[in-house]
């Protein structure tokens, strides 16, 4: 059986790490914002080149944080991709905003900056990109959108660790960006995790203020907050996890390039492209008979996973909140497969699924 994902086998490698951290953290007897929080928080924005970032609880929450802070007018429009994960959408609409979906590029599966263009009205405040799967988004274009019509952006980033555009780590572009560190991510805790970037040091100062009830200091409450922490022993752990994070990026993408270099033309392969350099934190193909290919794989003893397999506006959660059709990603959320592809695979595991998918008939 070839799993379509084992986080017991991907952090194998580091086992004896995570043990002695979790060891540290124990002993140390601090176990809310302490040492560990403020040294992941450090050592991650050098990774990225970002001023800052803060440790949140999760990348929902890291999104719906990030436009508190901001204090866009109620009802104010963002502009977001139809097929990003429904987690997107629920975090704009937590803090009082209103989603506006945009059918994706039917080719990278990204909001594109020309049809961000096309939804831009008076009520428009803000951006969210999704940069899917490990795909950069074209972010230059969309921040120039943005700059020429006064709007703000939030990078969702959660499928991004390591992703670049023009040399550049997503997360430095736009007001804020959005991670998550959930487990099955590039860079991936043993729990939930967020956490969030930014370059401006009082929009970076009202957001841990907001995450730790309003305040900086102990029983000196500034402003309306809520508790949405980094945990401590999560973070020892991504300290770990970060110092493998090119390996990690650098293994999947070879394992990519078994895919890109063997599948045949039957199935519609993930892109690259010329502006940036993505990851791969998934491997989707697409394929008009998914469900019979995902099927037929199974029956040959390989795991796969949809992403997603309900485009999010068909949700019961978002029926009479979210309006208009939206046939692309319709057409991405019922042809997509995503194919084993993580640290513990090897090439010969992979080289072994392109030779039964390439069998499917």
């Amino acid at each position: 059986m070839i799993e379509y994902e084992d986080l017991k086998l991907a952090n194998g490698p580091f086992e004896s790490e995570l043990i002695q951290k979790a060891i540290e953290v124990i002993k140390s007897g601090h176990y809310i914002l302490g040492e560990q929080v403020n040294k992941f928080e450090d050592e991650f924005a050098n990774y990225l080149g970002v001023n800052s970032v803060i440790g949140v609880g999760n990348g929902t929450e890291a999104i719906a944080l990030a436009f508190e802070a901001l204090a866009l007018p109620e009802r104010s429009e963002v502009i977001m991709p139809a097929n990003a994960y429904i987690a997107s959408i629920f975090s704009v609409i937590r803090v009082g905003l209103k989603p506006v979906l945009v059918d994706p590029d039917i080719n990278t599966c990204l909001l594109s900056p020309d049809s961000i263009e096309q939804h831009i009205t008076k009520k428009t405040k803000a951006i969210l990109p999704v940069h899917l799967y490990g795909l950069p988004c074209e972010i230059d274009r969309i921040m120039q959108i943005a700059s020429d019509n006064n709007l703000y952006v939030v990078e969702d980033c959660a499928q991004a660790h390591g992703a670049m555009v023009n040399n550049k780590y997503v997360g430095n572009f736009g007001n804020c960006g959005a991670f998550s560190f959930y487990p099955t991510k590039n860079l991936g805790g043993l729990g939930d995790g967020g956490a969030i970037t930014c370059n401006d040091e009082e929009m970076t100062s009202k957001i841990k203020k907001i995450i730790n009830y309003g305040s900086l200091n102990r029983y000196s409450n500034d402003i309306i907050g809520t508790n949405s922490r980094l945990d401590e022993i999560q973070a020892a752990f991504l300290i770990v996890k970060l110092k493998y994070l090119e390996k990690i990026n650098e293994h999947k993408g070879k394992l990519a390039k078994i895919y890109n270099s063997n599948l045949n033309e039957y199935f519609i392969k993930p892109l690259s492209v010329n502006y940036g350099h993505r990851i791969y934190h998934i491997y989707n193909v697409r394929h008009p008979r998914r469900d019979d290919l995902k099927q037929f794989l199974e029956s040959k003893k390989i795991k796969t996973d949809i992403h997603y397999p309900l485009p999010p506006y068909k949700q019961k959660a978002l029926q009479g909140i979210i309006k208009g059709e939206f046939p692309v990603s319709d057409g991405i959320h019922n042809t997509t497969l995503s194919l084993p592809l993580s640290y513990m695979h090897t090439e010969d595991d992979i080289y072994r699924v392109c030779e039964i998918m390439n069998s499917f008939r």
